[in-house]
């Protein structure tokens, strides 16, 4: 029996993983002012000790007004190297491809960890003002974001582009620009939360011009042998708001620049209004294959992907390049090698582990 594709190895320019299975970039939250600490070393080294092909870091944030909440990583201050170099050096020596999410929440930052209820946090009371495209605030009645001027906007796609060259000088192999899920480069994008008339607002070409001018910025840092990925929110899931359309328009413009390898095609996250129609298993799949097919780009597809025979077979039919675990590796970490077994496929284990084979 063949292999499935799952299964089987995949390059991006220079790098090659053993699977096409790939931690999802999940917050933990528990990082102090951008530092993370063995909690992080712990919890994506066992990821890639469990089989994972690529092992990708949580949202990184490119500031500490950027972060979402005071709990989360950054690569903005000197002291945060140490600590993402020792990250990468764990994944690695579990045998998986090191890779990093850089973000910026935007209008979302400055808010409480999820299990302190996830509400924002004013200045008051040790927050911050948030910076976002406009000053329209993320829930009514919390503080009104900063809107950016066009000298700031270009400022944080220096800070973008500073954080990746932390990431490739700690050793990561693999960078995820995060525009996606209601943050900063998401919401640019969206006309929900972008009502400039200035040349990053109006149309789509306006719109989309921060996310190409941070793509450009990043790749300045990025050897060329190196892939970058960018993730998306395919939609809006809001009248009016970005469609699916919207976004195959703009992965067209970022096919041309050659820069960008894969697109992670998720969706939604700029408004607490959004109506997803129906919350299954792949639902977010049908992202992934529409771009992958319209544009010709590589695409990685997630969302409530659980079962290795859903995962097989969405590789099998071409409907994605790589699959995005969350809750299923977060659940179990070594969700791989028992996906493997599953398969028919002879478990890709680390020597010290062996015996688990029995």
């Amino acid at each position: 029996m063949a292999t499935p594709l799952l299964f089987q190895p995949i390059s991006f320019r220079s790098v090659t993983a053993r699977n096409r299975i790939v931690l999802a970039p999940m917050c933990q939250y528990s990082a102090d002012d951008g530092l993370g600490d063995d909690w992080h070393v712990q919890h994506l080294g066992a990821r890639a000790a469990g089989g994972a092909g690529i092992v990708m870091v949580e949202a990184t944030h490119v500031s500490a007004v950027g972060r979402i909440t005071p709990g989360c990583l950054g690569a903005y201050d000197d002291k945060h190297r140490a600590l993402l170099t020792r990250v990468a050096s764990i994944i690695t020596k579990c045998g998986a491809v090191p890779a990093i999410q850089i973000a910026h929440a935007g209008r979302k930052a400055s808010s409480q960890r999820p299990w302190d209820g996830g509400k924002p946090i004013s200045p008051r009371d040790g927050g911050w003002v948030p910076v976002a495209p406009s000053a329209i605030p993320m829930i009514a009645g919390s503080v009104d974001p900063h809107p950016l001027s066009a000298n700031e906007v270009a400022d944080i796609s220096a800070q973008f582009a500073a954080s990746v060259r932390m990431a490739r000088e700690a050793g990561f192999k693999i960078v995820e620009i995060h525009a996606a899920h209601g943050y900063l480069a998401h919401s640019f994008l969206s006309p929900i939360s972008n009502h400039r008339n200035d040349q990053y607002g109006g149309d789509l070409t306006g719109r989309s011009r921060f996310l190409m001018q941070t793509i450009e910025a990043v790749r300045g840092e990025w050897p060329d042998d190196l892939p970058l990925w960018v993730r998306l929110s395919c939609t809006d899931w809001m009248p009016n708001g970005l469609t699916l359309a919207d976004v195959i328009a703009v992965v067209k413009r970022i096919k041309e620049t050659g820069m960008v390898d894969l697109i992670d095609c998720s969706s939604g996250g700029v408004s607490n209004d959004q109506k997803i129609p129906s919350l299954h298993p792949g639902y977010q799949v049908p992202f992934a294959d529409a771009i992958r097919r319209e544009t010709g780009m590589a695409t990685g597809a997630v969302g409530m992907i659980t079962e290795p025979t859903h995962a097989a077979e969405i590789l099998a039919n071409e409907r994605a390049d790589v699959v995005l675990l969350a809750r299923a590796l977060l659940a179990d970490p070594a969700w791989p090698l028992r996906a493997a077994k599953a398969l028919g496929v002879q478990p890709d284990l680390l020597p010290q582990y062996l015996r688990a084979a029995l």
